[in-house]
């Protein structure tokens, strides 16, 4: 390892933690941030130039992608987790085993999914809520994004793993690539080429290949540190990889769980609101998700520095990189909050101009939100437990508020509150898992004495 690269190492656990979150956070909240908009974009043409069916059939796609990006963070995050665990311990060469191996599961489990996505298209489509309206525009969006979804998986994962050995900024760099040649082509796809929705999913798929091939570059070159791909590392180390898809486990039952609550959302919006209702609800995950990117890109920067720090035993590090973050995520979706609460009618404009369905959206996102301040922390607490590799405890938070109180609030409050029950269900299943998450982390920090004393890493 070189003296650049022993550097780069040195400083996550020498630099001060305000510095340090700040150094590797902003890149990733950057690159976060620009990824998200193009899909914003889209959007944005796909409502304002092909219309509100077509935003509602977009929105049937949700539940496909969410099981395709599930797929690819189950290896992606819990490769990035251990990589930065393993570079904390000085097991440079572990770390170079945990990239190969991640990438054969990546590419098996990929033409896997795709697969069976592209055989079974129509059914799924059906079962995730689209009818004889919404159909066409789903099923245009899913024949042309599928042969994306692999160099996706590609580009996100790995360059989460160029993250967490040491290059934040090439990161983004990374990100700033895919999303600005995205912004370029969406525009002429969809608007000056009339290629509608088919023309939003072929953009994303030039700009996902163009990205993917820039960072497995990176890895294919012996001078960009102690990561990268050398003979001897793709031989699967089953011990390694079921570490890996731990971690990833968290993350990966996350996106699972967001799959199940879009397809149930889903069913019941087209009984209590119709296709309206569905397009509105495709707003509203579209502006939330812009919001909890940018929390997201918190947690990469956080992930590794905690994951370093625990690795070497440095655990007063890791409590106030957590402190840190949650202060940050917090104002962010508390910025998230004060838009859906206070101008939810701008919101609900960009995308669409039609005016009920403005009124009707802007209604769906000030009472959805009511307590969208609060997600900040629980994002930040789960990627915590999944930095540290409490495997147990990050997959529990992963599941308190999507499956364990959003579910059955949403089979509960409309039967009372029509479709204002399944607008009610997101913040009050938001109250609910705040007070686990607190509850959880409180234990975390009250044995950390008793954890300084136990080896860093086994």
């Amino acid at each position: 390892m070189n003296n650049e690269d022993r550097q780069n190492l040195n400083e996550l656990s020498a630099m001060p933690i305000g510095r340090l979150l700040w150094k590797y956070s902003l890149p990733a909240v950057a690159g976060m941030v620009v990824m998200q908009m193009y899909n914003v974009v889209d959007r944005i043409f796909i409502g304002q130039v092909v219309g509100p069916d077509a935003i509602a059939g977009l929105a049937i796609t949700f539940p496909v992608m969410n099981i395709a990006t599930a797929l690819g963070v189950l290896i992606g995050a819990g490769a990035s987790a251990r990589v930065s665990l393993f570079l904390g311990a000085r097991r440079e060469d572990t770390a170079r085993r945990v990239l190969g191996n991640s990438l054969v599961f990546t590419l098996v489990i990929g033409f896997i999914y795709i697969g069976l996505f592209a055989l079974l298209m129509n059914p799924i489509l059906r079962l995730f809520g689209a009818n004889e309206v919404t159909m066409p525009y789903a099923r245009d969006f899913m024949m042309y994004i599928l042969p994306g979804l692999m160099l996706s998986n590609l580009t996100f994962s790995f360059n989460n793993v160029m993250r967490a050995s040491g290059f934040p900024t090439r990161a983004m760099v990374t990100m700033f690539i895919g999303a600005g040649l995205n912004i370029i082509l969406s525009p002429l796809f969809i608007y000056v080429l009339r290629l509608g929705i088919k023309g939003a999913a072929i953009a994303t798929d030039i700009a996902m290949a163009v990205s993917m091939v820039f960072v497995m570059a990176h890895f294919f070159s012996a001078k960009n540190g102690p990561v990268t791909f050398r003979r001897g590392i793709y031989r699967i180390d089953w011990r390694l990889m079921w570490g890996v898809i731990g971690i990833g486990a968290a993350p990966f039952i996350i996106n699972v769980a967001s799959c199940a609550i879009n397809i149930l959302i889903n069913r019941k919006l087209l009984e209590f609101g119709g296709v309206e209702a569905i397009a509105a609800a495709g707003i509203f995950v579209t502006y939330t998700t812009v919001i909890c990117c940018i929390v997201l890109g918190i947690c990469q920067g956080m992930q590794p520095i905690v994951g370093y720090n625990y690795g070497a035993g440095r655990y007063d590090r890791a409590k106030r990189t957590f402190a840190i973050a949650t202060v940050a995520a917090t104002a962010i979706t508390t910025v998230g909050w004060a838009g859906g609460e206070f101008v939810p009618e701008l919101i609900a404009r960009a995308f669409v101009s039609n005016d009920h369905l403005t009124a009707f959206t802007a209604h769906a996102l000030s009472t959805a939100m009511r307590m969208f301040f609060v997600v900040g922390f629980q994002i930040i607490a789960t990627t915590y437990f999944q930095a540290i590799g409490r495997i147990g405890s990050s997959i529990f938070l992963s599941l308190t508020r999507q499956v364990l109180f959003l579910i059955p609030l949403l089979y509960l409050l409309p039967r009372y509150m029509g479709l204002d029950g399944i607008w009610s269900t997101f913040y009050v299943s938001d109250i609910l898992a705040t007070a686990v998450t607190a509850l959880m982390i409180w234990h975390q920090f009250h044995g950390m004495n008793r954890l300084s004393r136990q080896p860093a890493l086994t």
